[in-house]
């Protein structure tokens, strides 16, 4: 078959537009290396303010390689792309931030590009960075400039093609980023700004609690309305969802307690989010962690996401009310009443009936503690039961949770078991 004439021209021009297009997106980044290039000189008291916000960004927990040097990078960080190796923060001027001005790290984390222009990947959070103000970066760098020096090369990144290609990083950014430091919002307190700048900037809570796309962008980050970690098989839940984890209606005390340590009056924090509790928000003083706490429970309202319902199987309940009698009646009581300062309630906990069960499974499972901190030290724990109960078991408990005691919740398969184990 031949094409027309002027289908041809039409086609060839088409195709020149996108060979400009992939040209313009993959050109180099020309930055001005002589710009602030001065050597960098903290000023008093800037190491230690960096060091403060370097625990509020929970940095050292992707930039510290298990039994590494603290900031020396190579920690493998899996991404549905690939994987993903943190860099090494610390002086050293031939594998580390040695080289590097004020204005060089103040541009990785403002617009997302290293000393040379090259645009990081986003599993670096500057999409939540680029709110932290100048003078916060400057005592960051500072912080990271008193670190001794540690010789270890960054590793190559292990992507898949196209997502390990320079022109793959242009096009994310101009498809999804867009650099702007927090401005504080007009008609707001100064503690809610204050809140808001923790949480959307240098707390970057939204990298969880934000439902991702294809691309591995956050939609909506602002919402906080929950999404599935990728690769994590945790689901971290809405912060703006009475059903799930908002906490509008919680007395701010408690919302700073659960920061602080790890538990309050409504429940404890698993998974992942004791893993940020223990090295990040246990840390902060008490006037950040109100802020936080204030901007929290002010968020606009969403609707979680809703599970189709359907009737479960009585017999399949009953397995799974003998299996609870059997394993956790013990500590969690024969109403679920829980152990005040141990063991926490099941019956009304929302962790239960929320519409994603991931996160019972992985408990169930894996076993679970909450973080060790100085206002709870010695926490009671989840055993876990992956290894004596079957797939079907934890489906049967589960679902049987999910009814009991007045919830209504969806019941739990066995190939849900599956897919999140």
């Amino acid at each position: 078959m031949r094409l027309h004439p002027s289908l041809r021209w039409v086609l060839a021009a088409l195709a020149l537009l996108l060979l400009a297009v992939l040209a313009w997106l993959g050109r180099p980044d020309r930055i001005d290396q002589t710009a602030d290039a001065a050597p960098f000189v903290a000023a008093p008291g800037q190491a230690e303010r960096g060091a403060y916000l370097a625990l509020a960004g929970n940095c050292a927990a992707c930039h510290t390689a298990r039994g590494g040097v603290a900031y020396a990078g190579g920690r493998a960080i899996a991404t549905p792309f690939g994987s993903v190796y943190a860099a090494n923060l610390t002086p050293d001027p031939a594998t580390g931030l040695g080289t590097w001005s004020g204005a060089d790290f103040w541009r990785a984390l403002h617009e997302g590009r290293a000393k040379d222009g090259r645009r990081l990947l986003p599993a670096c959070p500057y999409p939540s960075y680029t709110q932290v103000t100048r003078s916060d970066a400057d005592a960051l760098f500072a912080h990271l400039r008193s670190q001794a020096p540690v010789v270890l090369a960054n590793r190559p990144h292990a992507l898949r093609f196209p997502y390990d290609t320079a022109l793959a990083r242009a096009a994310w950014q101009r498809l999804f980023f867009s650099p702007g430091e927090f401005q504080p919002v007009a008609g707001q307190t100064e503690e809610w700004n204050r809140g808001a700048y923790l949480v959307r900037g240098l707390g970057h809570c939204a990298a969880c609690h934000a439902e991702r796309n294809a691309f591995g962008a956050t939609k909506a980050p602002l919402a906080l309305a929950g999404g599935m970690m990728p690769l994590q098989r945790w689901y971290a839940p809405s912060l703006a969802a009475a059903s799930e984890a908002g906490v509008a209606e919680w007395a701010t005390a408690d919302v700073m307690a659960l920061l602080k340590t790890g538990t309050s009056p409504h429940g404890s924090v698993l998974g992942p989010m004791a893993e940020v509790v223990y090295r990040s928000t246990q840390h902060l003083n008490d006037a950040d962690l109100r802020a936080m706490a204030v901007y929290l429970k002010a968020l606009p309202p969403v609707a979680a996401p809703a599970r189709r319902a359907e009737a479960a199987d009585p017999a399949v309940l009953l397995q799974g009310r003998h299996l609870y009698e059997l394993h956790c009646v013990s500590c969690h009581g024969e109403q679920g009443q829980g152990a005040a300062g141990a063991y926490p309630p099941l019956a009304g906990n929302r962790a239960l009936t929320m519409a994603s069960p991931a996160n019972l499974v992985r408990v169930v499972v894996a076993g679970g503690y909450p973080p060790g901190t100085a206002g709870n030290p010695r926490p009671y724990g989840m055993p876990p039961f992956g290894h004596t109960l079957t797939d079907a078991e934890i489906a049967a408990l589960l679902s049987y949770l999910r009814s009991a005691w007045g919830h209504a919740a969806a019941p739990v398969s066995p190939l849900d078991v599956l897919k999140l184990r």
